[in-house]
């Protein structure tokens, strides 16, 4: 019997791939984003482990693999929908039975921190809580309303702060292409002011995609329109041309994306702009991935 319980399909961050993956959740309790078809399957309805499951979990594993597990990811897709005395709990087990843990992460919904005062995230980031991965995808109101984010820019930028001032590394993603035509440079626009409001140490951007068809998204953005590689980049630029960030990695590099881009910002800003306005006037001659390699 293997020591933790999984309902695939399991997400985590790229760089999570070498954690362990610790579900506290199954699913997503918001669940609602037009774009997002990860926890749509149906044996990941949201709902919290039992607590006693959970440590349980942790126990095993521990005896089993204690002393090799450096980072700890915690599943599903908003661990920190759960009560702050609980996710302390499951935090402090984290470290008396894996002695070794450098990191201990999750992905996080702005509206889920709305529920906690500042105290309560400064209490977890003091018992190892700390990264969180925020896919803000946007910071266009209009641009977030018309996906049923169900958050603003207001709000992500609130959660972002709170991470930030309780000492939790923040890892940003802005979804590139999400607004469609119309919207595009407000999108790319507002997205940077998010930014560049909050600092965050880690920010990328990948490429709005549905596997499954576009169906559900359209029917509540009915007039989007997907941008061409050459509008990809664009968009791009406006984006990293409002950028004014004093130290932030920069990844644009995720398997639906086109042009390959990283660096640390604001230093490789102009050296990253120039990769891009080249894959505008040339793109032939920019390495752009091929479709076939988008693995989407």
């Amino acid at each position: 019997m293997l020591p933790i319980r999984y309902v695939e399909p399991v997400y985590r961050p790229p760089s999570e791939a070498e954690s362990l993956i610790l579900p506290v959740t199954d699913g997503c309790s918001w669940n609602r984003c037009t774009f997002c078809e990860m926890y749509t399957a149906p044996q990941k309805k949201f709902r919290a482990r039992d607590e006693d499951e959970v440590l349980a979990s942790i126990r095993r594993t521990g005896e089993l693999y204690g002393q090799q597990v450096r980072r700890v990811f915690l599943a599903d897709g908003d661990a920190l929908v759960l009560p702050t005395r609980r996710l302390l709990t499951i935090l402090a087990a984290i470290r008396s039975h894996f002695p070794a843990v450098r990191r201990i992460s999750s992905y996080c919904l702005p509206r889920n921190l709305q529920k906690k005062s500042q105290q309560e995230v400064n209490e977890l980031a003091a018992a190892g809580l700390s990264m969180a991965y925020v896919g803000a995808e946007s910071g266009d109101d209009a641009v977030l309303a018309a996906v049923n984010k169900g958050e603003t820019y207001a709000s992500t930028c609130a959660a972002l702060e709170k991470l930030g001032s309780a000492g939790i590394t923040r890892s940003v993603m802005i979804l590139n292409g999400l607004a469609g035509q119309s919207w595009s440079r407000q999108h790319a626009e507002n997205s940077a002011r998010l930014a560049n409001a909050t600092q965050p140490e880690y920010l990328a951007t990948l490429v709005v995609s549905f596997p499954r068809g576009e169906e559900r998204f359209r029917a509540a953005f009915p007039d989007w329109e997907p941008l061409a590689p050459p509008a990809l980049f664009a968009e791009m630029e406006h984006f990293l041309s409002a950028l004014e960030l004093r130290r932030t990695v920069f990844r644009s590099d995720h398997a639906s994306n086109w042009l390959i881009l990283k660096g640390t910002l604001g230093a490789d800003k102009e050296r990253l702009l120039a990769q891009v306005r080249a894959a505008m006037v040339k793109p032939a001659a920019a390495g752009l991935r091929p479709d076939w390699a988008r693995g989407l």
